[in-house]
């Protein structure tokens, strides 16, 4: 870790506390801590960060080891102003910095990118909304009211119940002198799992904490009754933690009508995100920065600004990685091309190289350049190595579509061990070590993901024709439902796709097993002419599956004959296992 070097600047009329990492010469990034915190919040996110920038961070009047004006009147933003202009002319006299902001520190932040914007050459905010775009956001709420808009609008009333508390006068700095810090050190751990460490919570917490409610009563009120015009052109990045207890992730809505340059980024975290994210935090604000001096970008650097990035034409998919098994074809080609249409960057992997390269041309020309991989699904070192050159070449995939799946049908008594081993290893296994090794990196990665199991509406229509096939997806679909359980709390989505009769080419390479190689090729003639005759294309499937996506659904059946096949299991079980002794060769 870079050592810190400390100094006093002086303010408007205080002593601020500045500490500093890094060397000077490189560009410098601003941590401007939120309420009741210190500067200390951000030693881990500093410590990444130091290596490539200058890290200045300071702790504001009312905080740590800065000065603690009395009166709520000394912490009105045109202070607080003043004060972040004295510590740029400090450490960074004549340079544009990269500005970061939490809770208040954000708060702070968009004031300063709105009032002074020559002084940033970008803006990262943190569960702190400019008080000014809340103001326009509850007007609108409330002006042109709609059942959703005002559910949204009590919904953050009710998580800013603290700020209330806060205008009651003496009662707020009563409690923290007499020994509520222990208790908000406590909600901390409990709450979102951050233990306390040597800075923070800071040992000067009490005093902190009543200093600091005068940001409350001597900006708030008045903002918000009156917000002005706030608007920037600072390369601004949004990063919106869905578990926030205090702020809600819909108070970016319309913000891209205030600022023209905004990115968007979401993360599975509650409020305190640079505590317990700090890997992706400071990722974030380091790729942010590298994009707005257009300096050298990795690939995966340039997928994620453009996934962030919030803009008229950009696509429900653009910057996202799909990886795609079983690509070459039928359901796995089309459900690549309509990802790759919405924007996303393909890995299109078949046990045919040829098959997945014609698929990867073809999701080039909708989208990003495509990639072809041959990979065995069924071998878990040949996926261990896929899964790893991915991440070398690409990065960690957003979306994986184990799709990769055989056919086979016949009596059970007719299928061999090796018989039931081939069906496991592709149908099953093959889903496991996709499922085992991407989400590994997702969770790694620490931004969530989704994770799409191909599974079929055999999985809950037994059948005495597919006893093997039948079962595999069974397997596949409580694996799925297992997965969505255990990884929910990453931010990992889990979707079973159950498809009924598809056209997708899978019986003209199904195996019959009892029947010689004549009565093979009957038995997928038969089957290939009845699936056509239903007609529903691969492309439906894919759509469905873009959507499970999109909305997380857990378990998807596809074509009308799938969902009935799933309400007469749940209704009727009697009934499916009478359907079940029908010979359907």
């Amino acid at each position: 870790m870079e050592a810190v070097k400390r100094r006093r600047v002086r303010g408007d009329g205080v002593d601020l506390a500045v500490h500093e990492q890094g060397d000077p010469a490189n560009p410098t990034v601003l941590l401007v801590h939120g309420y009741p915190d210190t500067h200390a919040v951000w030693d881990e996110v500093a410590g990444r960060l130091a290596a490539r920038f200058h890290v200045v961070r300071y702790d504001v009047r009312g905080a740590g080891a800065s000065s603690r004006p009395f009166g709520a009147k000394h912490y009105a933003f045109e202070h607080l102003m003043a004060d972040m202009r004295a510590v740029l002319d400090a450490v960074a006299p004549g340079r544009a910095v990269h500005l970061v902001g939490h809770d208040w520190g954000s708060i702070q932040g968009w004031e300063a990118a709105c009032t002074m914007p020559d002084r940033f050459a970008s803006f990262t905010s943190i569960s702190g909304p400019c008080l000014d775009h809340v103001g326009h956001w509850t007007r609108r709420s409330f002006g042109r009211p709609t059942p959703r808009g005002l559910r949204r609008a009590a919904a953050q009333g009710m998580r800013s119940w603290y700020i209330y508390f806060f205008q009651t006068p003496l009662l707020p700095e009563a409690l923290w002198r007499a020994g509520i810090a222990r208790a908000f050190t406590r909600a901390l751990e409990v709450g979102e799992g951050i233990p306390a460490r040597d800075g923070h919570p800071a040992r000067t917490l009490p005093r902190d904490g009543a200093a600091g409610v005068g940001l409350y009563r001597a900006n708030m009120a008045r903002r918000l009754r009156r917000p002005l015009d706030r608007r920037t052109d600072v390369p601004t990045q949004v990063i919106v933690p869905t578990r926030d207890l205090f702020v809600s992730p819909h108070l970016v809505g319309g913000l891209a009508e205030q600022v023209p340059n905004l990115s968007l980024r979401t993360v599975r975290a509650g409020h305190w995100v640079p505590r317990s994210h700090p890997d992706v935090v400071a990722r974030w604000i380091a790729e942010h920065a590298a994009g707005t001096a257009g300096g050298p970008l990795t690939a995966a650097q340039a997928r994620s600004l453009r996934r962030a990035r919030v803009a008229g034409d950009r696509r429900p998919f653009d910057g996202s990685l799909v990886v795609v098994t079983g690509a070459g074809g039928g359901i796995g080609r089309a459900t690549a091309l309509a990802f790759a249409e919405r924007g996303a960057e393909i890995v299109a992997a078949d046990l045919d190289l040829a098959a997945a390269q014609r698929t990867a041309d073809l999701a080039g020309r909708a989208g990003p350049a495509g990639h072809a991989v041959r990979v065995d699904v069924a071998d878990a070192r040949a996926m261990e190595h896929f899964a790893k050159s991915v991440l070398h070449d690409h990065g960690v995939p957003d979306v994986v579509v184990n799709n990769a799946g055989i056919g086979m049908a016949g009596p059970f008594l007719d299928h061999t061990a090796d018989d039931w081993r081939q069906v496991l290893d592709v149908n099953l296994w093959g889903v496991v070590h996709g499922s085992r090794l991407f989400a590994a990196q997702m969770i790694e990665r620490g931004q969530g993901g989704h994770l799409v199991n191909v599974a079929s509406a055999a999985a809950f229509t037994p059948s005495r024709t597919l006893p093997a096939y039948a079962t595999s997806k069974a397997a596949v679909l409580m694996l799925s439902e297992c997965l969505r359980a255990e990884l929910k709390g990453a931010g990992i989505g889990v979707s079973a796709i159950c498809p009924g009769i598809v056209d997708s080419g899978i019986t003209g390479r199904a195996r019959f097993v009892g029947r010689d190689e004549a009565g093979q090729a009957d038995g997928r003639d038969r089957a290939t002419r009845a699936y056509a005759l239903r007609g529903f294309a691969p492309e439906g499937v894919a759509e469905r599956i873009v959507a499970a996506v999109r909305d997380d659904r857990a378990v998807v059946p596809v074509a009308a004959e799938a969902h009935a096949a799933r309400l007469l299991a749940r209704v009727s079980p009697g009934a499916m296992r009478l359907f079940a002794r029908l010979d359907l060769r």
